[in-house]
């Protein structure tokens, strides 16, 4: 027997082909409540876009412990060799519209959601170990100026460019972007990393500052301008079609994690600001420790209710992980939250994808826009007579020390905290190959730029990063101008 429509009351449809009508040629009747509800929900399907991050692609997997950390921390998911945890992963690109293509030359969101025995655990970080900015009140400034012009409507190289020129900490980060692991050929062929540097406390109470490092299993894949236009121009659903079929037909892409530990007394004189997220630390100072293997193995049913209303922020902790005082991190603590309870409304994780698969959640949270927990009749304060949840008493992470007076101001430089000296570094460990590729891609976007000004601003960034460097970029630039005006 076949299944009967209902509306979403549960009645039955009498007619789900024709609206009613008064008589056969009459204007619609409101009472209609099969053709109210359809174009009411249709009208509401979607939820409002990321800012940032729109355009992703997600799958759920499991993480495995391999090597033994749980030295460096008390967290329950990495306490043991062989304990795996369900996981779901959201790639991205960053600039981009829900409906923008794969294949560009923009920063892939790497956001990594642990479903563990404690809560989730958020990890949100992207395929580039650094950032543009070191400071969230620019990042909207930043966005700004990457997103579409309001007045032409599209991405503007003058805008790019200009706030580049005013922000010579992005040096290290555009140097990677125009590198050859710009434009992934997958996302199966990248690496991830936390960005951020965050921490870790283990059960004696010893604090670890720490990054996170996802090794891709299948190696680093990217592709050239051309490349990328050619993959555009047959399919610019390449990297969902890529990671959907990989899993679907059982190649089950896979990262090992890896960790860099700095003891928290090493951090004050260490020669890099530690908790600049423009800063890589090298790994002749702070060796990668493995910790374990991710693997995705599973599609999401339903792209919008798995991928789209996927929800994390960084400031989902468990007990022996924590932040630290990295400035654009604490500004994200409060930024990816907030921004999923704009898009999703306030029980965003009470949506499957989101909500915790392992662990009894208690708390006061009631009512709001699809509240769905079963709290009942539960008192909805605390502290109460009724044996309602309370306080561990149990802190997540370890205090950090704290001086000083309130007020504004520029974090204190290291012994090499400049904006332009790990840029440089990058540039002179690739080979001449790569330095030529490097050099064509700046010059193709930095060219276009009106504005003289602008382009000898950032010119004077890449010169300080390395003088051959930007020798040779304010060579092409001026060559391919010259080529435009004839």
């Amino acid at each position: 027997m076949s299944k009967i429509l209902t509306t979403e009351s549960g009645a039955p449809v009498a007619d789900n082909q024709n609206s009613a009508s008064a008589g056969e040629y009459g204007p619609l009747l409101i009472q209609d409540q099969q053709l109210l509800e359809k174009l009411a929900r249709f009208n509401r399907e979607r939820i409002p876009e990321r800012v940032v991050h729109a355009r992703g692609s997600g799958a759920y997997g499991y993480f495995e412990v391999t090597d033994e950390v749980s030295q460096y921390t008390k967290a329950d998911f990495l306490g043991a060799v062989g304990k795996r945890t369900e996981v779901f992963l959201r790639f991205s690109t960053v600039a981009g519209n829900l409906g923008a293509c794969d294949v560009v030359r923009d920063p892939r969101g790497f956001a990594l959601k642990f479903y563990t025995a404690q809560g989730n655990y958020d990890l949100v970080g992207n395929n580039t170990p650094v950032f543009f900015i070191k400071d969230p009140l620019k990042f909207p400034d930043f966005i700004h100026s990457q997103k579409r012009d309001p007045f032409t409507g599209v991405t503007e190289a003058d805008n790019v460019w200009d706030f580049w020129a005013h922000a010579p900490e992005a040096t290290h980060q555009i140097t990677w972007l125009f590198g050859d692991r710009g434009i992934p050929a997958s996302y199966r062929h990248m690496n991830g990393y936390g960005s951020h540097t965050y921490q870790w406390v283990n059960e004696a109470g010893q604090a670890f500052w720490v990054k996170y490092h996802f090794k891709t299993n299948q190696g680093i894949r990217s592709l050239d301008g051309s490349q990328a236009a050619e993959v555009v121009g047959g399919d610019a659903d390449s990297h969902q079609r890529d990671l959907h079929q990989a899993i679907e037909r059982g190649v089950f892409p896979s990262w090992t994690l890896y960790v860099q530990l700095m003891p928290v007394a090493e951090a004050a004189e260490y020669r890099f600001n530690p908790f600049d997220l423009t800063k890589v630390w090298p790994h002749a100072d702070y060796p990668l420790v493995k910790v374990g293997r991710l693997v995705l193995n599973r599609n999401p049913e339903n792209v919008f209710a798995e991928v789209e209303q996927a929800a994390f922020s960084p400031n989902n902790f468990v007990p022996g992980i924590g932040p630290s005082p990295d400035k654009m991190l604490q500004g994200r603590l409060f930024a990816y939250a907030d921004a999923q309870r704009y898009r999703l409304g306030v029980n965003h994780t009470q949506l499957a994808v989101n909500a915790p698969k392992a662990t009894e959640v208690n708390n006061y949270g009631r009512d709001g826009l699809g509240a769905v927990n079963k709290s009942g009749r539960g008192k909805n304060y605390e502290p109460n007579s009724y044996d309602g949840p309370s306080q561990t008493d149990s802190a997540l992470a370890a205090p950090v020390a704290l001086n000083g007076y309130t007020g504004t101001y520029t974090t204190p430089a290291h012994t090499k905290d400049d904006d332009f000296f790990q840029a440089g570094e990058l540039y002179r460990l690739m080979s001449e190959a790569e330095k030529s590729r490097l050099i064509d891609n700046l010059a193709g976007f930095l060219s276009q730029v009106s504005r003289e000004d602008v382009i000898e601003k950032n010119l004077a960034h890449f010169h300080a990063a390395d003088p051959e460097y930007g020798s040779r970029l304010a060579a092409a630039v001026a060559k391919l101008r010259s080529a435009e005006e004839n």
